[in-house]
């Protein structure tokens, strides 16, 4: 599955940054993770640390799949609205999931500290508006359910967001003390060198193409031929786990984002703040670190590849009609366009957890908005695993729930 298209700005911004071999020989490991992205690229950060002898794969180039066409907005609101998902799946999960959400913004600068990313990671608000006036009950509804979960937040009229930040045309909003944003294209080269150095095996353009499970480990074929044998096998595919998995449990939603040039002077003004509404599907606005600025949205089903970047013009259009829209006094003008295809979920919750077709292995599938918090989320689920321990997440996370 094709699941980005153009090149996203990202891409293009770094250019290649490391190259890796493919693996042409028989080899064995503990822990084999299948996914060169941004959350491949975190699983195997956190095994390395617990010691165990890994390798990771890729049938692309390292981080050429959806990391390269990711947004990389940060944040801990899932997209179920949180006094939507308690009623979905009761307030410890839901709440627990919100925290573990804020709590991986935090965890992934710790990992960019440790690492000395230059990827840009840095810490936001986030303000969360509502884009129609029949909206307004509702956002004060999630603004109360989450103050009572004990989350930083405040409620702002329209004229103080207009006065504050200069967004035209809402109806009111959460101010969130708790966001991010980061190049993750280049955080996850900078991820997988560092723990190169430490042992990590990084093999790309290395297809898994069959696996034999047996009681304690499994024999994997790859696509050179090699073998290798593993103790445990971490998924960590994203949307493609759709075409591994029988059953129905994600639907495919193609995204568009574009960047404008470089403003220096106008972004600066919003350099500290994430922006979203309450539409559906909603607009996203955050600045890069190089004084651009982006904004996403126009979501819709995904249908295949072709059809999908047909739109990337009209959606073009539309994404900068919404930005001139809510922001008239900022000038943009289109650098980069791309679209990419992300995972929706019925309740908004990630796949992380074991699933009954794939013995001694688990999937770490961070879906929708939050991928890759819920991808952080995912190093502490895995490595408790490893370990024979439980996790308090794996109920409300799990295949079949």
């Amino acid at each position: 599955m094709d699941i980005k298209s153009n090149e996203p700005f990202w891409l293009i911004k770094n250019g290649l940054i490391q190259s890796f071999p493919s693996l042409k020989e028989d080899t064995e490991c503990e822990v084999l993770i299948v996914g060169g992205g941004i959350t491949g690229s975190l699983i195997a950060h956190q095994c390395i640390q617990d010691g165990y002898k890994t390798i990771l794969i890729d049938k692309r180039e390292i981080s050429n799949g959806s990391s390269s066409a990711t947004t990389s907005m940060l944040q801990y609101e899932i997209d179920t609205p949180l006094h939507e998902l308690i009623e979905m799946v009761g307030e410890k999960g839901a709440v627990a999931s919100y925290h573990a959400c804020s709590k991986a913004i935090d965890d992934l600068g710790e990992v960019a500290r440790k690492i000395k990313s230059k990827a840009g990671f840095r810490k936001k608000d986030s303000l969360y508006f509502s884009a129609y006036k029949k909206d307004v009950d509702g956002l004060k509804k999630e603004f109360e359910a989450r103050k009572k979960a004990g989350f930083d937040v405040k409620w702002l009229e329209a004229d103080e967001i207009e006065k504050k930040y200069g967004v035209q045309k809402t109806y009111g909003g959460i101010l969130s003390k708790q966001g991010a944003s980061v190049d993750a294209f280049m955080l996850v080269h900078e991820i997988l060198v560092y723990n190169q150095k430490k042992g990590l095996q990084i093999y790309d353009r290395t297809e898994l193409t069959d696996v034999q499970y047996n009681p304690r480990h499994n024999l994997v074929t790859l696509s050179r031929g090699a073998t290798l044998k593993c103790k445990k096998i971490v998924y960590c595919v994203g949307y493609e786990s759709d075409t591994m998995i029988k059953e129905k449990f994600v639907d495919l939603i193609s995204t568009y984002a574009i960047v404008s040039e470089v403003m220096l002077e106008q972004s600066r003004k919003y350099k500290d703040i994430l922006i979203w509404n309450t539409a559906d599907p909603y607009i996203y606005l955050r600045t890069t670190d190089d004084g651009r600025m982006l904004i996403g949205g126009e979501d819709e089903e995904f249908r295949n590849p072709q059809k999908r970047d047909a739109l990337i013009n009209k959606k073009e259009q539309k994404l900068v009609k919404s930005f001139e829209k809510y922001l008239p006094h900022v000038p943009f003008q289109p650098d980069f366009a791309w679209a990419g295809t992300f995972g929706e979920t019925k309740d908004g919750l990630p796949y992380i957890g074991e699933h009954k077709d794939f013995k001694n292995s688990y999937f770490v599938c961070g879906f929708g908005g939050n991928g890759i918090t819920f991808s952080v989320t995912g190093m502490e689920m895995v490595s408790l695993w490893l370990k024979g321990k439980k996790h308090l997440l794996s109920e409300w996370f799990r295949f079949g729930r």
